[in-house]
């Protein structure tokens, strides 16, 4: 297998669009790593430049400390699945993941042994004389990945291959390459906009936005510490509870004043001054229910939402002559209804700080 490093790699259009900014990434020798973030971050043109179909407007790509910016795709020696997985119609299983071998002239028996191989990894091996129209939409995303696999390359890019899988198929094909990546021990980079897929696959996952690196890290140093308010944005789902508040350290305490949350809080950080202005993020699955009179603060229930093991409750926090939507997680066998009023209790360890203006993470 092989490591991929990009250094400084920008990337503007001919239109003057610019997709990538001053990117710096790592990808280990055998590591799963993935590039998350919304549509138009950035993530695909990252992939297609490591692959070699779009050039870097400046900046350099190595392959094992190997500079490869300017290779022609084919002498890359990596293989990329698409998120539409254009299989050959009119050929069988066994051709299509024999194809790209028969061109690159190998032996008959070389093919025959690798598409056995392949076959039986992604367990296709009953599908083998059907054409490409005879299969599940999840039996060709596994041609489409045998393809590629019966290559042997040195890395696996993955551009949202998918994404056009109903659910079910979407969670079966993620245990799918997580196993493979185990048995072979490959290095691959996926793409996705899909969190969830992000946090199952990765070992280590790259946040991006406006083609910028906002952090990267193992999934769960992500979720925990993200690095700013993106990040503890897009991270979690539902997605982080966000409010402004003031810190003030009126003796040894520090303290946060705000319409709907206020007293002491335990956190190591240097004020700017008091009344120092913060935005304070709480994820909805750290709050907690209690009697109204222990509550840090009241709310009235607005929709509850039933998802078997849980129930995801939209609220109203009451604070002075102000309202602040708010999502709480609680366990499905919570019986909660529209319109009733319920204390909320926020564990101050899993209050996350951010600067206002710079949208960094302050704690």
């Amino acid at each position: 297998m092989a490591s991929i490093r990009l250094e400084k790699i920008d990337k503007t259009f001919p239109t003057g669009q610019r997709a990538v900014c001053g990117l710096d990434l790592d990808v280990k020798d055998g590591e799963f790593a993935v590039l998350l973030g919304p549509s138009g971050c950035g993530k695909t043109t990252i992939l297609r430049m490591i692959a070699g179909l779009e050039t870097p407007t400046a900046g350099r790509i190595f392959l094992d400390n190997r500079d490869i910016t300017n290779q022609p795709p084919a002498k890359r020696d990596l293989a990329m699945v698409f998120q539409s997985h254009t299989l050959y119609p009119h050929k069988t299983v066994r051709d299509n993941l024999g194809f790209s071998l028969r061109l690159r002239h190998a032996t008959r028996d070389t093919i025959a042994e690798r598409v056995r191989f392949v076959a039986r990894t992604l367990e296709l091996e009953s599908v083998l004389e059907r054409k490409p129209s005879q299969l599940s939409g999840g039996q060709r995303q596994r041609v489409a990945l045998g393809r590629a696999l019966v290559r042997q390359p040195r890395v696996f890019l993955f551009d949202e291959p998918l994404s056009n899988l109903d659910a079910q198929l979407r969670v079966q094909m993620r245990h799918e390459l997580g196993r493979l990546h185990r048995e072979l021990g490959a290095t691959m980079l996926y793409v996705t906009h899909d969190q969830e897929e992000a946090m199952m696959l990765g070992e280590r996952v790259a946040v991006l936005r406006h083609g910028k690196l906002q952090q990267i890290g193992p999934p769960a140093e992500i979720y925990r510490r993200p690095v700013n308010l993106f990040v503890a944005g897009f991270i979690g789902s539902p997605s982080m509870n966000f409010f402004p508040a003031k810190l003030s350290r009126p003796a040894e305490e520090l303290r946060m004043e705000s319409p709907w949350l206020s007293g002491s809080i335990d956190c190591a950080m240097e004020l700017s001054g008091n009344n120092q202005e913060v935005i304070v993020g709480i994820r909805p699955h750290e709050i907690r229910l209690t009697e109204s009179g222990n509550a840090d603060s009241q709310a009235i229930i607005n929709a509850v939402t039933f998802l078997g093991s849980e129930v995801v409750i939209q609220a109203s926090i009451l604070g002075h002559n102000e309202v602040l939507p708010i999502t709480i997680v609680l366990p499905g066998n919570c019986k909660m209804s529209i319109d009733q009023q319920i204390g909320l209790c926020f564990t101050r360890e899993h209050l996350h700080l951010f600067d206002p203006i710079t949208e960094r993470r302050l704690n």
